[in-house]
């Protein structure tokens, strides 16, 4: 019985030690990320330096050049590029939009703050002008038939949910009249369309964004107009239904592109087979520089690596810290990895993403994760609580990472404090001065803790 006592004892004490060193490591990781880390540094370096970074552009191929020297620099063991095509849409010379409304009598001309939408085609050089139709939804479009649709510019003026916590949600719940309302609208015979900006608040702003066109249907114009003018339609649309809208674009979609993804790693000591992958997309959309999508969640995954060497830290499984290309309008990069790591047999045993922004951490999501696995990751939140980071839910991945599901591979994402995203995300004020230095670093410390106990343990 004293045996089996000094037994249950010995593995108790063995427990404490080994909890005690994870804590003292993570502690060590936080300390350095807010005392020495360098994730601000690098992010005044692409977002800052080199701005918006649009598939196909000159400032994305400065970007890719930029990722490869600087993980070179931080020592990680290997660095290399993955080709892949990418689409080259370029917005052309500044849009122009107003409304032409009777007050009155008199008839009188209010401009409204629009940007074309990733994808769209230009207008006639001269642009268009018809009247407006007013629609709440996708759906809402069918009832109304071509009757009451031809020859106009179709308005989709639902707002995202502010009842929502969860800004995302709120997000995904209006998001599909940006994506698929073109040409929901064009089938109907609408000349153009503008939807009201995926933005919670209220501002004057425009937010951009991509959308795709159906080849079923003709391709039409299509721009987002601010909360604000968005707003101050519906108040127009109310007193004159036949207000007319005017609006001019310049864009164009050039022949398809060759870009990379950024890939670096530092190869486990025990299991290098086992690869942890962390990343986040290089690219951004051009009327900001992109700092916060997804300047951070590229800074996070490099800074959440680079902390390893810092400390001195030998990973026991193959940690991987990848810049995505294409992110924003196609996708090609996340499907590229994907289609290499299978071809090459690679062993993923989970891919985490950051493209929340670079806003104070709360936790982390996983889906495609079994119970035991769950269990084990559910386990780790305790030695997070010390920083407040307490959000561990059943949830999560990213749009980069999403084509690794199909090999099984469990998808985390990282959960940055969403309050604040949508006032910033896919417009010209989604630049570097609107980043906090310490919630930046706190996001990249508590990524590369999480990269530690996936190496340590694995999943």
């Amino acid at each position: 019985m004293k045996i089996r006592s000094l037994f249950i004892l010995s593995l108790f004490w063995l427990c404490e030690v080994t909890a005690q060193t994870d804590s003292s490591i993570i502690a060590q990781m936080y300390r350095t990320a807010l005392t020495k880390g360098q994730s601000y540094q690098m992010l005044e370096q692409l977002a800052g330096g080199i701005g918006g970074r649009l598939s196909g552009s000159p400032q994305s191929y400065k970007a890719v050049a930029w990722g490869k020297k600087v993980m070179e620099k931080w020592g990680f063991d290997s660095v290399w590029l993955q080709p892949c095509m990418v689409p080259h849409w370029v917005r052309g010379a500044k849009e122009e939009c107003s409304v032409k409304y009777s007050k009155g009598k008199l008839f009188t001309s209010e401009k409204l703050r629009i940007c074309a939408l990733g994808g769209s085609m230009a207008t006639p050089k001269e642009g268009i002008t018809a009247e407006i139709v007013m629609v709440d939804s996708v759906s809402e479009l069918a009832k109304l038939g071509e009757a009451k649709v031809k020859g106009k510019i179709v308005f989709f003026s639902r707002p995202m949910d502010r009842a929502k916590i969860t800004t995302f949600e709120a997000y995904g719940g209006a998001v599909d009249q940006r994506y698929s309302g073109p040409s929901e609208a064009a089938q109907y015979g609408a000349v153009g369309t503008i939807v009201r900006s995926m933005d919670i608040g209220i501002s004057d702003y425009p937010h951009t964004g991509t959308m795709k066109y159906n080849d079923s249907f003709p391709k039409v114009p299509c721009g987002a107009i601010s909360t604000q003018a968005a707003e101050d339609l519906m108040k127009i649309l109310k007193t004159d239904p036949h207000a007319k809208l005017y609006m001019k674009m310049n864009c164009k979609t050039l022949p398809d592109t060759l870009s990379y993804n950024v890939v670096g790693e530092i190869r486990g000591s025990e299991k290098p087979e086992e690869i942890i992958c962390v990343g986040g997309h290089l690219d951004s959309w051009d009327n900001g520089d992109g700092a916060h999508d997804d300047g951070a969640g590229c800074v996070h995954s490099i800074e959440a690596v680079r902390l390893f060497k810092a400390l001195g830290i030998r990973p026991k499984r193959t940690i991987r810290a990848v810049l995505f290309m294409n992110e924003e309008n196609g996708v090609r990069g996340g499907n590229k990895y994907a289609e290499l790591a299978k071809l090459n047999n690679e062993k993923h045993i989970v891919a985490i993403e950051s493209d929340g922004g670079g806003h104070v951490p709360k936790g982390f999501g996983m889906s495609g994760a079994s119970e035991e696995q769950m269990k084990k990751f559910m386990e780790f939140a305790k030695l997070f609580q010390p920083y407040h980071v307490y959000e561990f839910t059943n949830h999560g991945g990213g749009t980069d990472i999403g084509p690794l599901r199909e090999q099984g591979v469990p998808q985390m994402g990282f959960i940055p404090d969403s309050q604040r995203y949508f006032d910033l995300h896919h417009t010209e004020i989604d630049i570097m001065k609107n980043v906090n230095r310490r919630e930046l670093e706190l996001g990249s410390a508590t990524i590369g803790a999480m990269l530690y106990l996936l190496s340590e343990y694995g999943l």
